[in-house]
């Protein structure tokens, strides 16, 4: 089907610059009286044709067809082939010429083009795979270290040493059920294995089922919210946006060192929702601002502090699903101190109260 698609594509470019070509050709020659430059109105639309088809063949082609044209429609006597003139001969060659070499520019550089995107998606791709692993190594060894032991000197300790180390264990755990949903969520989408489906989401219960959730996970710790007081109505894959503000809300919540207030505001501005989780902490190193969606935020120096909750992935898993929804996100500090994260989704005026 894609392939069919590019061959109507490249035939109705053809047919376009050809017939438009040809059109201009008329104009000159019947309306203004100009026979000089007609040739080079063909060789101009054989150049834009090699230039936006793909390959060498509606290149070479128009290259004919406009030799053919102007041989018959504009060159004495009219409305007849006549290849024994010189100068007919010559500008055939051009245009054949002229649709060869674009062509092979072209290509050349799509080729480019492609290798350069291949190389960028291999880029992340190792770069994924060392945040993974870095952000999989530290829990992992502490849940078998905790197993070990209990396992070895359980009966030795006491009830509530028992305890903390088993609340450890499930706290790593948890983490971990967390990041795999995450690292799931990211190859599903970027595979194409998971089609968005948007449903009208209320914006007021997708926030109650957010908070609900850092609640749950991090009792003591409180978020400012600050919505609409009118219903707003948001086409969504609600499980994959709440997905995104979790995950923004725990970067702060794990990151942001020196934080004291977290807030979630969410606003409207023509047909678009404007969600903004912003904290005043430690901000992020300028630097790695334009790195931090692409699944590889981790500096021993500005990120990582050997422990398991690294912001890598899942700030990557944000990207991807705001991305598929067709939205943007970004992330700058702050001038009072601390960092906003911004995403923006597009609304239906039909879907709002």
């Amino acid at each position: 089907m894609k392939l069919s698609r590019k061959h109507i594509k490249d035939i109705l470019i053809t047919l376009s610059v050809l017939l438009g070509a040809f059109g201009l050709s008329l104009l000159f020659e019947y309306i203004f009286d100009v026979h000089e430059h007609i040739t080079t109105v063909f060789i101009f639309g054989i150049f834009l044709i090699s230039l936006l088809t793909e390959g060498y063949f509606y290149g070479v082609l128009a290259a004919f067809i406009g030799t053919v044209a102007v041989n018959y429609a504009f060159t004495f006597p009219y409305f007849s082939l006549n290849f024994t003139i010189p100068v007919n001969l010559i500008s055939g060659i051009i245009m054949i010429a002229i649709a060869v070499l674009t062509s092979a520019l072209t290509t050349k550089l799509k080729q480019q083009e492609a290798m350069k995107a291949e190389s960028e998606k291999e880029r992340m791709r190792a770069n994924l795979l060392r945040a993974v692993s870095h952000d999989l190594r530290t829990p992992l060894t502490t849940i078998y270290g905790s197993g070990t032991t209990l396992l070895e000197n359980g009966a030795e300790m006491t009830e509530e040493q028992r305890k903390k180390i088993i609340a450890g264990i499930k706290e790593d755990s948890e983490w971990l059920i967390r990041m795999v949903e995450n690292l799931l969520s990211i190859t599903k989408i970027d595979s194409g294995q998971v089609k968005i489906i948007k449903t009208p989401t209320v914006l007021e219960e997708l926030i109650d089922s957010v908070i609900l959730k850092i609640k749950k996970r991090y009792p003591s710790q409180k978020v400012d919210i600050d919505i609409p007081d009118d219903v707003v109505i948001i086409p969504m894959d609600a499980i994959l946006i709440e997905q995104v503000i979790v995950n923004l809300l725990e970067n702060s919540i794990q990151h942001a060192k020196g934080m004291t207030n977290l807030s979630l505001k969410v606003f409207t501005l023509g047909n678009q929702a404007i969600f903004e989780i912003s904290d005043n902490g430690c901000g992020i190193n300028p630097k790695m601002l334009e790195f931090i969606f692409t699944g590889y935020y981790t500096s021993s120096d500005d990120i990582s502090d050997s422990q398991k909750k690294n912001a890598g992935i899942g700030l990557s898993v944000c990207a991807t699903i705001i991305k598929a929804h067709g939205g943007s996100i970004k992330a700058e500090n702050l001038k009072a101190g601390g960092v906003v994260f911004r995403f923006i989704l597009d609304t239906e005026s039909d879907y709002e109260a």
